[in-house]
């Protein structure tokens, strides 16, 4: 089959979702990222448009990118104004960039509203900027945009905008569904039309605003498109661009399209989560073939026939691109899931059949009362131990008591501040050691006393911090009445574990959580007291 080229746009398009803002530092490191997974061509910005992309595609100079091209991106000219005398593409030969993507329009509303110039002038624009972009030594793609939209409403002006990129020069003619709103069968009909005028090879650039840009990215492909523009994660306006990661993999290991080796294929899930990383933002755990939940099983049937078949709940080896398949316990699990997932864990169940029933029993039971394990392994994981009758906890809780207070600053007699003060008391072997500490709330006087007390006895839990808690009313109904769940996710900086508590009381439930987290560190450290 065809060669398939992979453009990706994160760091232009993918740039413009709303609450990402990446440094020049981020985009090299993306940039430097991207080249390992075997992207073909990175768009590294709009040279010209702002001070960060003009001093990315400076310092890019440098950048060593084995695998990949940077391409600057860009406009054609403007109505009634001179190629060389144009400020926009002044600023894509400044980049320096063996290739650059041009942006003009094919949807004749666009070029009467919007550029407010006539059809002929456009044209103009179109194959005069590509052209003069040809004479400096410049590879360049055209970027037909709104084509589809544009095919809809005059299908020979549109044909006729790629048509004057062709002639000019153009390398590629990239079909862009702007709006995001084309199906796919109207993506195979306007490919089907394009081919028929030019010889020259085509692109697509797909958005997602009817969550269809993979699917239009990949009819494309079908339909003859020999380069695919796209970004990590999906990142772009709106509601995104095409998703990358479901594209490759799906030209790969769905279409027998060998756009990456097995090698780079295997980094996916990693570059995902680097890039989001990045970006500041959660990875959605739901995404396909990279999201932690894309191969993760919780219906005890499904988990059974996994253990027997793992090809038998999966569309393809998660291995295959850098995830794992995994268990998760619920009240829906069965007995086969609760032994898999002891196995994972390091943990045999010597009487299977039994103690698995027993331990089912006890996730049922506690999730009933608001516990939810598939989100909190670590407490499964001591939920189990706690079930072998050799177990013997790190430490174990005497009591507990908080305290907050509204009280007035001394300087002042309308100033109030509230303070919070929990006392802890825990035994560790034979000694009790009872503990004071404050802090800006009452969980985290709670959370700073426990650890107070463990110290003493277990230096090296300084290295656990708690880095996420969230608290979610169960049954919001009762109003503050409500059963709580918390979740806790912590860390030693090199794991994150996550642990749950459910209560009435949201200072139990955070005590749960809390506890739950240390003792897991506690015992997978292996750590003795002092």
């Amino acid at each position: 089959m065809r060669q398939i080229q992979l453009y990706d746009t994160t760091l232009r398009d993918g740039a413009q979702r709303e609450g990402i803002s990446f440094t020049v530092e981020d985009k090299l490191r993306i940039a430097r990222k991207l080249d390992e997974l075997g992207i073909h061509f990175i768009e590294g910005g709009w040279p010209g448009s702002n001070p960060k992309d003009d001093e990315f595609f400076a310092r890019a100079r440098g950048l060593a990118l084995p695998n990949a091209l940077l391409t600057a991106f860009g406009s054609t000219r403007r109505p009634n104004k001179k190629a060389e005398n144009d400020p926009n593409l002044r600023a894509l030969l400044e980049a320096e960039t063996r290739v650059v993507t041009i942006v003009g329009k094919s949807w004749d509303l666009h070029v009467t509203q919007v550029l407010e110039t006539s059809l002929e002038e456009n044209l103009r624009m179109i194959a005069e900027s590509v052209g003069y972009l040809k004479s400096k030594g410049r590879r360049v793609f055209f970027d037909a945009e709104h084509f589809f939209d544009g095919y809809k409403a005059n299908a020979r002006y549109a044909l006729n905008t790629i048509k004057a990129a062709a002639e000019a020069g153009a390398e590629c003619l990239v079909l862009c569904d702007t709006n995001g709103g084309t199906m796919p069968s109207d993506i195979a009909t306007a490919f089907d039309a394009a081919r028929k005028i030019t010889s020259v090879p085509l692109g697509i650039h797909a958005h997602n605003d009817a969550e269809l840009a993979v699917a239009n990215t990949l009819v494309a492909v079908q339909a003859g498109a020999i380069q695919v523009q796209g970004t990590i994660n999906g990142y772009g306006e709106r509601c995104g661009n095409a998703n990358l990661c479901s594209v490759i993999p799906a030209l790969k290991l769905k279409m027998g399209v060998d756009c990456i080796t097995d090698e780079q294929l295997a980094k996916l899930t990693e570059v995902a989560h680097h890039v989001s990383e990045i970006a500041n933002l959660a990875l959605d755990s739901h995404l396909p073939y990279v999201g932690g939940s894309a191969f993760a099983h919780k219906a005890g049937l499904h988990v059974a026939a996994m253990m027997k078949w793992e090809e038998s709940y999966h569309h393809i080896d998660p291995e295959l691109v850098g995830n794992r398949w995994r268990t998760l316990v619920s009240d829906i699990s069965g007995k086969g899931g609760i032994i898999y997932k002891a196995r994972e864990q390091g943990l045999e169940l010597v009487h299977q059949d039994e103690e698995a029933r027993a331990i089912l029993e006890r996730v049922k039971f506690m999730e009933s009362r608001g516990f939810q394990y598939d989100g909190a392994e670590a407490s499964f994981e001591l939920l189990i131990r706690r079930s072998q009758p050799d177990y013997h906890p790190p430490f174990e809780l005497v009591d507990f008591m908080v305290v907050v207070e509204k009280r007035r600053r001394p300087s002042t007699m309308e100033s109030e501040e509230l303070l919070s003060e929990a006392t802890v008391k825990v035994r560790v072997g034979d000694d009790v050691i009872h503990t004071a500490a404050e802090g800006n709330g009452p969980v985290n006087a709670l959370d700073a006393a426990l650890r107070k007390a463990l110290v003493v006895f277990y230096p090296s839990l300084e290295a656990v911090k708690l880095v996420d808690y969230k608290v979610r009313a169960i049954e919001e109904t009762a109003g503050t009445g409500s059963r709580v769940r918390v979740l806790i996710e912590s860390s030693d900086g090199e794991h994150e574990w996550r642990t749950v508590g459910s209560s009435t009381n949201i200072i139990e439930a955070s005590w749960l959580a809390l506890a739950d987290s240390l003792e897991y560190w506690l015992l997978k450290k292996g750590a003795i007291p002092l």
